[in-house]
């Protein structure tokens, strides 16, 4: 379905993207091609793309270019703890699409291509990369923070939802969607192009896979009514290669369970299950210290785990995360190349000690090409 919209709010401007600087685009255009030597010498593309720079302020990657820098932004983004794998990153390049219609479409694509197709649940790391910001000129975007995020209602009560996306939702509202008014209502993409207003797309189910959360245990578990999405597609980050930004570049991986059992569900700015959870266990919440919430935020991790594993989704849980993160800085370092990482990010919200990347110093670097927060986009959204 799709739900003509207009844009109402004039004091937000589109951005205005400036001059790519040679110097950037040179220096990844060498390292580009020193660790791909079958893309040949480097200098006489070095030479092309200093003319299209000095005529146009810009220059256009080929195919390969754009999927190596997007597979190097992926091993460069340093809140990221599955970096082990971002050779394999599917790279869509989508730079030919100009109308809503056909930014919507792909996405839907984009959304099957990482929920596996046919093999639902084997999902895919994949990125789809729209076209590139061009100086002096607007871009499209969409203003979801991801592709897929659940709809939160303000009630007399108190919410009904993600209270995360209650702005976002009344904004949506505010166009004239309406949602069912429950707590994992899907919200629409809203995509916005140059010359168009920006419009509302309804996902069609077979681009969102979910699951049912229940308990290995506890039976009463699947009577809370909890699922999640399979697909955690980032949609409000911009894509910097080589000094050329890529407004519209949504991308996933799969989830590591605690970012749904231990932040989604459990923070208390969120789903905040975890009183819900304790009072069902029967534990003594009089005292924090019980340790009430621990125990409850640990079998809330397991329903999430065993659901998704009992359904043939891919997730992944932090004790094996932290083993790949370690890994994959001892293969950097093989290969001579610093890992920049973040420290708050890479260790797991639960558990943390216990886990290898926790007795670690890391340092933070922007290393490019990379991923940054995009700030253009819906003034309703959330970094």
């Amino acid at each position: 379905m799709i739900v003509p919209g207009y844009r109402d709010h004039p004091a937000e401007p589109w951005d205005r993207c400036a001059p790519v600087d040679p110097g950037e685009a040179e220096d990844f255009l060498r390292r580009c091609y020193l660790e791909n030597p079958r893309l040949g010498p480097v200098e006489p593309r070095l030479a092309i793309v200093r003319a299209q720079i000095a005529a146009t302020g810009s220059y256009v990657h080929t195919t390969e270019e754009l999927t190596y820098g997007a597979r190097m932004a992926w091993r460069n983004a340093s809140r990221c703890i599955g970096r082990l794998y971002w050779r394999s990153l599917v790279v869509l390049d989508r730079r030919r699409a100009r109308t809503a219609d056909e930014v919507f479409s792909l996405l839907v694509h984009h959304l099957q291509a990482a929920g596996g197709g046919r093999e639902a649940g084997r999902i895919r790391p994949v990125i789809s990369i729209f076209a590139a910001a061009q100086p002096g000129q607007p871009y499209a975007r969409i203003w979801n923070e991801q592709l897929i995020r659940y709809a939160g209602y303000r009630t007399e009560d108190g919410h009904v939802g993600d209270p995360r996306q209650a702005e976002f939702t009344a904004a949506m509202q505010g166009f004239g969607w309406q949602g069912k008014g429950e707590a994992f209502d899907v919200l629409p993409l809203a995509i916005e192009v140059p010359g168009e207003p920006v419009r509302l797309y309804e996902l069609p189910e077979r681009a969102i896979l979910e699951v049912p959360l229940s308990h290995p245990e506890y039976g009463w578990f699947a009577e809370l009514g909890l699922r999640w999405h399979a697909v955690p597609a980032i949609a409000n980050m911009r894509l910097s290669v080589g000094g050329v930004n890529y407004p519209l570049a949504p991308f996933n991986g799969w989830y590591m369970g605690s970012e749904i059992g231990a932040r989604n569900l459990a923070d208390a700015d969120r789903y905040d299950m975890l009183p819900t959870v304790a009072a069902r266990m029967g534990l003594d919440t009089g005292r924090e210290s019980t340790l009430w919430r621990d125990r409850a935020l640990v079998e809330l991790n397991r329903a999430v785990l065993w659901s998704f594993e009992k359904a043939g989704v891919k997730i992944s849980d932090h004790h094996t995360e932290s083993q790949r993160f370690i890994r994959h800085l001892a293969n950097e370092e093989k290969a001579g190349r610093p890992v920049p990482a973040d420290w708050t990010w890479i260790v797991p919200p639960v558990s943390g000690g216990i886990t290898p990347v926790f007795h670690r110093y890391y340092e933070e670097m922007d290393l490019r090409p990379n991923f940054y927060p995009d700030d253009s986009g819906c003034p309703y959204a959330k970094n």
